[in-house]
């Protein structure tokens, strides 16, 4: 039930840029690192199939947020950058999602965050390779 409350609560967080939940971790994914992620990497990180990778991209594409270019290491393949209004919208979701996050966590008192935050680790930690 929590988690229902909780994607809801991020589902809608999301609604102005008119993302879903995995165009938004993989414009994340894009966005994050110094090194730039070819579709492979996306789907590692993202643990789905290259396939849907790709639906992810081309969605995140059309909407102007990445683009697809040449690897500068290996001819062969492609790799996908953030474009400007790429990182302006990963910054701008960044921070509704901590909006959104606040809000619903906002009952607990700072020691339950804490707690929580150790027992969601443990849990994910544990299953991280499964």
């Amino acid at each position: 039930m929590a988690g229902r409350a909780l994607r809801r609560s991020w589902v809608s967080a999301l609604a102005p840029w008119e993302l879903s939940p995995h165009q938004s971790r993989a414009l994340g994914a894009v966005c994050s690192g110094d090194a730039e992620p070819r579709l492979a990497d996306i789907a590692d990180q993202l643990r789905i199939a290259p396939r849907s990778a790709t639906e992810v991209v081309d969605a995140l594409e059309a909407k102007g947020l990445v683009r697809r270019a040449p690897s500068p290491h290996d001819r062969r393949a492609v790799v996908v950058q953030p474009t400007a209004e790429g990182l302006e919208v990963r910054s701008a979701v960044e921070q509704a999602r901590t909006e959104a996050a606040e809000a619903y966590l906002a009952p607990l008192t700072p020691d339950e965050r804490e707690t929580l935050s150790v027992l969601l680790r443990r849990l994910t930690v544990d299953r991280a390779d499964s």
